[in-house]
């Protein structure tokens, strides 16, 4: 058997110069890091360990040392080769060693930064640094590592491109075993052999698949109900390699789909279409969804808004795709300027409109000379099965 480790020594190091830079320019000496996206971007911890709080201590110098559960060490002796090891018993306060662990490196009354915006560092941890550490001056150190993450480099691209193929080929497998009479199980089982087969490894969430019932129930799934001929079939789904995400999502009709869907269809398509024209190398997000929001007025739905018609992915753990603890999306008058390398999961969506429900979104890369869709396999044009 062999091991892959996800990446060389030269690319963290880049990543840890990054951070380096940042903390000088924001005159820090440290930072409290509790995101597991940006834990395992730093030092390529990656397991399911996560659950319970993992916080990386890193110093101006990029000296890191990172304080989890004791029991957790075999893997990090595996897998992790810049950091020290801080591991707690169960029966031990974690506080405890993050800030043994700020004493080792130098940071004992520093000016330091804490990852506050974190699902994973709860309100008990995060107390218990502070007060035990209150010599420190805290400040607010969440997007710090985040922001860095947002272009991302070729190894990055390559996992990414890995990730979309499995959710593409996952994708177009599963519509092919959707008929009047299928079980959500089926689909559903289907999408995870096949994307599981072409190389996909567990995703930060879903797959949805859902009726039309419940179409507008974004964040729900699966859950033993039968398709029948004039239902909806609601898919969006994802590939991972290497904890890299790839979504994409399609709108599947079973047995005949309702008159004026062809043209709601091609409203889907015109309106990725735009969205992918505007992400180009320094646009601005908003730019994004003002072109997809002009599509839309255009076929009458002058008052159809949503929050965003996509969002960045990459690194992802459970329970999202979206790379930590926000959504950095394409959202209205959003001033975020656009790079090279970043990945976006983009939305061309029309459910519970006046129009008929379609809905397509893609995995897209910004090259250097514009957009570039990732997930293409699988038809955008109406699909009835």
């Amino acid at each position: 058997m062999t091991t892959h480790e996800p990446f060389p020594k030269e690319e963290l190091e880049r990543r840890l110069e990054k951070v380096k830079a940042s903390l000088s320019e924001q005159n820090l000496d440290g930072i409290i890091i509790a995101v597991p996206e940006n834990i395992y971007y730093l030092t390529s911890m990656d397991h399911w360990g996560f659950f319970a709080a993992h916080v990386l201590v890193v110093n101006r110098d990029g000296e890191m040392a990172l304080a989890c559960r004791a029991m957790e060490q075999i893997t990090f002796d595996n897998q992790v080769k810049n950091a020290r090891f801080y591991g707690h018993q169960d029966d031990e306060e974690l506080s405890d060693y993050v800030v043994q662990a700020m004493k080792d490196l130098g940071l004992s009354g520093a000016r330091v930064a804490l990852e506050r915006r974190s699902l994973f560092l709860h309100l008990h941890h995060a107390e218990g640094i502070l007060s035990k550490a209150s010599d420190a001056e805290w400040v607010d150190g969440s997007g710090l590592v985040d922001e860095l993450r947002q272009a991302k480099s070729p190894l990055e691209i390559e996992y990414t491109r890995k990730a979309a193929r499995a959710a593409d080929l996952g994708t177009s497998a599963c519509i092919e075993v959707i008929r009047d009479g299928a079980t959500d199980y089926e689909i559903a089982a289907e999408y995870m052999r096949v994307s599981t087969l072409e190389g996909s490894e567990p995703t930060g969430f879903g797959p949805f698949i859902r009726p039309s019932t419940r179409l507008g129930e974004e964040h729900t799934t699966w859950r033993g109900e039968t398709f029948s001929k004039g239902d909806a079939v609601f898919l969006e789904n994802a590939g991972a390699y290497r904890k890299y995400q790839a979504p994409m999502g399609r709108l599947v009709y079973v047995g005949h789909a309702p008159e004026g869907a062809e043209k709601s269809a091609q409203l889907a398509i015109d309106g990725m279409q735009a969205i992918c024209n505007a992400i180009k190398p320094g646009a601005k997000a908003g730019d994004a969804y003002a072109a997809w929001r002009e599509v839309a007025a255009s076929a009458g739905l002058a008052d159809y808004e949503r929050h965003h018609c996509g969002y960045m992915v990459g690194i992802g753990f459970p329970p999202s795709w979206t790379g930590g603890s926000m959504v950095t999306s394409l959202f209205p008058n959003s001033d975020r300027i656009l790079e090279v390398g970043m990945v976006f999961h983009a939305h061309s969506w029309f459910t519970n409109t006046d129009v008929v429900d379609y809905f397509i979104s893609n995995t897209v890369i910004l090259n250097e000379d514009g957009a570039e869709v990732l997930t293409a396999t699988t038809p955008e044009s109406l699909i009835v099965r």
